[in-house]
């Protein structure tokens, strides 16, 4: 405890005001006149109560799913200290499984023909990845990015802000109603719309959103005729056009479509293993999604809530646990690579992306997203899929091979992450179905009061 209540100490200097003494360095005895070891030690137990369960979990090697219930069974002297801190914490964890064999499982996926549609989507998606934003002046429209400014209010007082985001107009990812108001805004201007929130201290309050829009930006693509700069010379333009090209990529994902392999084979291997999940667990989802929607008494709604919940967790913990048996690797490229995408998907800047989930605390979750990613295709690798007129399927463009993963790299990217500084075993993140609670469920979140604490 006494790293604990040192640090107890030096915070409780910082926010008292005594007369004589600069802020943060009361000396520990005038502390103790002005506001007693009682307190001083309830901090330090507060404070240190989290560090002492990570040690805990992580001496014992458990793997907890969910938010752990702490009791204070022994506290340490308030005169002096003495005497030991005892704690007593239940927690879930998760179930130990026996793998089903997924060598040579056979997966079988309806025939689809490549339409033209088909191949001017995947031709689209790969001029996007080689287009660039230009800024014009004009009002914004639905497929634009706009930079923008937010700032919420509920009556007078101001609840939240956030500047310079990088918003794609249409996408309806961001906030309620925040489409319809920059529809025909240009840039320097500001209106305002009302919007329920989706988080923080007002989470459900509607509040009034003020956004102004700093820029607008079109995606400049580049020409669909352009041919490959490295086909061959002696090739024909039909032969080596973009449009061939992905007719050619378009066809093993097309077979691979209805229904995909990967959730093919996921359903496959839930099918034939038993998965025990925790009830408070998946009830803690349940009601946590249904606040956020305000449905609490939607009883058809629960019932759907609860199913996915309960296949999400089952699917998270038969992953994590290939990927333990397949020694699974995630390299910082791969990281970087998956944080990209989602920066994407929110319309961030990479870099602001990788701060927001840093600051949260959600980093590891994004690991363990990749380790479960790697896992499936390890065991889709593995597996023998056709089509439905007995076809093979090629998905060596979607698929790991089990030993083959890269070795976690030093040094950071772009994006400024450095994997090696998270510890992080991907086996024991199936803690949340959403991201938002990976990182709760592995805080203790009791704060103990100096008295006799019944077992919760």
């Amino acid at each position: 405890m006494k790293p604990s209540i040192t640090h107890a100490y030096g915070h409780i200097a910082e926010d008292i005001n005594i007369p004589g003494f600069r802020k943060g360095k009361v000396p520990p005895p005038i502390i103790d006149q002005r506001v007693g070891k009682s307190a001083v030690l309830e901090h330090a137990v507060n404070e240190g109560l989290d560090g002492f369960y990570r040690a805990a979990v992580d001496e014992h090697k458990l793997r907890p799913l969910g938010r752990p219930e702490a009791d204070i069974v022994e506290w340490p002297s308030d005169k002096d200290f003495s005497g030991d801190l005892k704690l007593s914490i239940e927690v879930d964890v998760r179930p130990e499984i026996d793998l089903p064999a997924y060598t040579g499982l056979k997966l079988v996926v309806d025939t689809a023909e490549v339409t033209d549609e088909d191949v001017t989507e995947e031709l689209d998606k790969l001029r996007s990845r080689f287009g660039t934003l230009i800024t014009v002046d004009r009002p914004a429209k639905t497929g634009d990015f706009v930079q923008i400014d937010l700032v919420a209010s509920i009556g007078d007082v101001e609840v939240d802000n956030a500047t310079g985001i990088s918003y794609e107009v249409g996408t309806g990812d961001l906030i309620d109603g925040i489409d319809e108001a920059l529809d025909s805004l240009s840039a320097t201007e500001t209106t305002t719309f009302n919007s329920t929130l989706m988080g923080g201290d007002h989470e459900g309050e509607t509040a009034e959103i003020t956004v102004t829009v700093l820029a607008v930006k079109e995606r400049e693509l580049p020409p669909s005729t352009t041919t490959s700069r490295r086909s061959p010379a002696n090739s024909t333009p039909s032969q080596s056009s973009p449009k061939t090209s992905r007719r050619r990529r378009c066809a093993p994902r097309s077979s691979a479509r209805a229904p995909r392999p990967a959730n093919s084979s996921s359903s496959s291997l839930l099918a034939s293993v038993e998965v025990p999940i925790p009830t408070a667990i998946i009830e803690d989802e349940v009601r946590r999604h249904l606040e956020g929607e305000n449905r609490l008494e939607d009883d058809v709604h629960r019932a759907e809530v609860t199913e996915s919940s309960e296949k999400t967790f089952r699917q998270q913990i038969l992953l994590d646990t290939i990927a333990e048996a397949e020694k699974v690797q995630v390299s910082q490229d791969e990281l970087t690579q998956y944080l990209i995408q989602g920066a994407a998907q929110y319309g961030m800047d990479p870099s602001e992306f990788v701060q927001a989930l840093s600051g949260n605390g959600q980093i590891p979750s994004m690991v363990a997203e990749v380790a479960r990613n790697k896992a499936l295709a390890i065991a889709l690798g593995k597996a023998e899929v056709v089509d439905g007129n007995g076809a093979v399927v090629d998905l060596a463009e979607f698929t790991a091979i089990a030993g083959d993963e890269p070795e976690a790299t030093d040094g950071t990217t772009s994006v400024d992450v450095d994997i090696d500084s998270v510890t992080v075993d991907p086996a024991a993140e199936a803690a949340a179905a959403d991201s938002d609670d990976e990182d709760e469920a592995a805080e203790v979140p009791a704060k103990p009061k100096k008295k006799a604490a019944a077992k919760k």
